[in-house]
């Protein structure tokens, strides 16, 4: 029997779209993801409240969201399909339900839900009116059956979020210095929820190892170790390892040799970062630093500093490890330590910031009536307008959180072709201004994932790529514990430090 490879590939694009894992991503995050940053927030407490009141807190709760609909002139709603968006230069974005309670004195005063906003939905998802609708019924809306779906509409226009190509987050990287007093530096993306702190790992050529990350610069990685309550010089080697020593570790020991309780590295940092403050007041800002800014993937509370004194070991032993043996052998453009950054992910970002900045204004004007004395309800603070503006703004213009251009794009409609590879269109957040040769090649591991041919010639050529026909992104969004409890069944001890 005759192997008829066109037929597979074919059964294949009868069932999965071209475009099928940013459809995922955005449903993803859409069903999950929002209500996770809605969690993020948790209880949003006034600094100013009535003085009848000792305790007042707002609980944000469920979130919810209909499908696309809008409310014409005379008040009256109904639903919104793509067509009539393109044709009336509308926005097909569908309203954000929130519920939420009033707390005083621990108890419930009020609860409501109300609406929060609207967010542009995709074309083809789960939450656009066009999902699932057979080929009759998509021409009887005026709409392409072949057309993939993929992008929004805003005030008319199709746009198309564009894919970011990134480097993994809390992988360390190392590379040779060629300025300054440093011989090797190593670089952390730690990323969690709305924190992404970058740490920066040197080795001057006396053997020191310093860390950096906020407002704590170049300081000994030993006395950010100890600070976090891992005091023992002997339980510091040992983590780092048990099979081999380095020299390095003893030089970097000897160099923190003065500090030998937790309260004198606190005190050693504070004075190198500058912090003059009351004993107290001093230690607890170290410890708020440490908690928050510091590997904040592994947490951001307090039981979680023994766990990052540990991976600081780790990190030494990695760091060592590669500047000793294995230093051209890093090879940071491997796909392997790429993140392709969907437009679920992208919105996240967006929806992450735009949530604070409209609890922020509710804050505001509850505070601001709590001094007038005219405080009534919650209900009259919210400004619905905020957050549909900003996000609005954000995908119009294509300029993202953290000051990024150009990740939304008004499709390119030339033809059908040059559609299809505006959304499988992966871009690099790398300048195309500077050379980056490495970043520019073409690598092994792109193959089977990225299109060899397609990239444009000029300044922007390697760093703008296209997708693969056949390539699909797998959801990076897993269940810690549930990993956590199969490697324990595999053997693996965890030390708990409560």
């Amino acid at each position: 029997m005759k192997f008829d490879k066109n037929l597979l590939i074919k059964k294949y694009f009868e069932e999965n779209s071209l475009i099928e894992a940013n459809k995922k991503s955005f449903n993803n995050f859409i069903e999950l993801r929002m209500q996770d940053i809605v969690k993020e927030i948790g209880d949003v407490i006034p600094t100013v409240i009535p003085p009848e009141m000792e305790d007042f807190r707002i609980k944000l709760e469920k979130i919810s969201i209909i499908k696309p609909m809008m409310i014409e002139a005379d008040g009256s709603k109904r639903d919104i399909y793509p067509m009539e968006a393109r044709l009336r230069a509308l926005t097909y974005s569908a309203p954000i339900s929130l519920d939420i309670s009033a707390h005083v004195d621990g108890v419930q005063r009020e609860s409501f839900s109300t609406q929060i906003g609207r967010i542009p939905i995709m074309l083809k998802s789960k939450y656009c009116h066009l999902f699932g609708l057979k080929e009759e019924e998509l021409i009887s809306k005026h709409e392409d059956p072949q057309d993939p779906g993929g992008y929004f509409i805003l005030n008319g226009n199709e746009r198309v979020l564009i894919i970011v190509e990134d480097l993994a987050a809390n992988k360390l990287f190392v590379e040779r210095s060629s300025a300054g007093p440093s011989k090797f530096v190593g670089k952390i993306f730690s990323e969690k929820g709305s924190y992404r702190v970058p740490h920066t790992i040197e080795q001057t050529k006396d053997g020191l190892i310093y860390i950096s990350f906020t407002r704590f610069k170049r300081m000994p990685i030993i006395a950010v170790i100890k600070a976090l309550g891992m005091t023992k010089d002997s339980e510091i080697v040992g983590t780092i390892s048990e099979e081999k020593q380095y020299d390095d570790v003893f030089i970097n020991l000897y160099e923190s040799m003065d500090l030998k309780t937790e309260e004198d590295a606190m005190e050693y940092l504070a004075k190198k970062a500058g912090i003059m403050q009351q004993k107290e007041t001093k230690y607890e800002k170290i410890k708020e630093n440490l908690d928050k800014y510091l590997l904040p993937h592994l947490g951001i509370e307090s039981r979680g500093r023994y766990y990052k004194a540990v991976n600081l070991c780790k990190i030494i032993k990695r760091f060592l490890m590669i500047t000793k043996d294995d230093i051209d052998n890093q090879d940071k453009d491997h796909y392997m330590h790429k993140r392709l950054r969907l437009s679920g992910d992208l919105l996240a970002d967006l929806f992450r910031v735009n949530l604070r900045a409209l609890v922020n204004d509710i804050l505001y004007n509850f505070q601001r009536l709590v001094k007038r004395g005219k405080f009534q309800s919650i209900k009259i603070i919210i400004r619905d307008k905020l957050l549909t503006s900003r996000i609005n703004s954000a995908m119009s213009t294509g300029v993202w959180v953290g000051g990024r251009k150009g990740l939304s794009q008004n499709m390119d409609r030339t033809n059908f072709l040059s559609s299809m590879s505006h959304l499988q269109r992966v871009v690099s957040l790398l300048s195309s201004a500077q050379e980056n040769f490495a970043a520019r090649a073409l690598h092994p591991t792109h193959w089977g994932r990225l299109c060899v041919i397609e990239t444009p010639e000029g300044t922007s050529i390697g760093l703008r790529k296209n997708l693969a026909l056949l390539c699909d992104i797998s959801q990076s969004d897993v269940d810690e514990q549930k990993i956590l409890k199969t490697l324990e069944g595999s053997g693996l001890k965890t030390k708990k430090n409560d």
